[in-house]
């Protein structure tokens, strides 16, 4: 199933007094550029998370952000840390010593310290499981955004295909005339000119002439490539990279056609090719 680099989606759970939130963005890049932001209190989870998403995501540039927010309880009373209270009274004490006018330290001054309260220490056997969970349930909505914009993405390519069959199934059925009013135009100009040249000589000219004109060779390659990009359509495997190689040999061989043809129709016919390819190469862009 064809997958887009292009998704967002997030997630939440609660635990131990507080509520967790993760957010996964991706967007199209040539490789995989993986970013997690943790918290500290999330550090150690990093290198799960990380081997989490690498086993689903193999390209695009994906940001994954966790955070926590505490609960505050109303029926739990406040603990405080009694020997940091201590401390910070009696510091306050000294200094008043040596000012000249002291000042007034209420207690929610003193509360409002660093480590006064004493937090809830979640341990990490209970907080591990719940990180990795709330991840795995993200990351499988990203996933199917991923496939269901992938799904769409194919839809528009395999028409675009369709479109540029049709384009070289007309110019294969021109070719044949093509060459045949190049070499009208060549007897026509040695008549012009009333030169008789020798017939093996002129047909060895002509043969050469109209074999670099000759475009089959292009149309059978554009053919052949446009089967193999179907094909890399329907694998279920990401086929990003290889349908930007051959978006690059598509528009090879439309500019050798445009160039070799010589034919107002078939310069056309190649122009409208070129359009179609840019358009695929600008939605492949997007393909994991």
């Amino acid at each position: 199933m064809i997958r887009s680099m292009t998704a967002f989606a997030s997630g939440e759970t609660g635990m131990a007094q507080m509520t967790i939130h993760c957010e996964l963005r991706s967007v199209n890049h040539r490789y995989s550029d993986l970013t997690i932001k943790l918290p500290e209190l999330f550090k150690f989870a990093e290198s799960d998370i990380r081997r989490l998403l690498g086993q689903s995501l193999s390209r695009g540039k994906i940001e994954c952000v966790l955070s926590y927010k505490k609960i505050i309880a109303t029926s739990s009373a406040v603990q405080i840390n009694s020997s940091v209270v201590q401390a910070i009274v009696s510091a306050t004490e000294e200094i008043e010593g040596v000012m000249k006018e002291s000042q007034l330290l209420s207690a929610l001054d003193i509360l409002m310290f660093p480590g006064v309260q004493v937090e809830q220490v979640v341990p990490v056997d209970d907080l591990a499981p719940v990180l990795n969970r709330l991840v795995h349930d993200t990351l499988n909505d990203l996933v199917e955004l991923r496939v269901r914009e992938g799904t769409e993405l194919a839809s528009l390519l395999k028409q675009r295909c369709q479109q540029m069959e049709h384009f070289v199934a007309l110019a294969s059925e021109r070719l044949p005339e093509v060459l045949q009013k190049i070499r009208q135009r060549m007897n026509q100009r040695l008549e012009e000119l009333s030169v008789s040249p020798d017939a093996d000589r002129l047909e060895q000219e002509m043969v050469l002439i109209t074999h670099k004109l000759d475009v089959a060779e292009e149309l059978d390659r554009l053919t052949t490539h446009l089967k193999e990009v179907e094909h890399n359509l329907n694998q279920d495997k990401p086929v990003g990279r290889r349908l930007d190689f051959l978006m690059q040999e598509l528009n090879r061989e439309a500019n050798t056609l445009g160039s070799k043809s010589g034919d107002k129709e078939m310069t056309q016919i190649a122009i409208e090719l070129k359009v179609l390819i840019e358009q695929m190469r600008e939605q492949v862009q997007n393909i994991e």
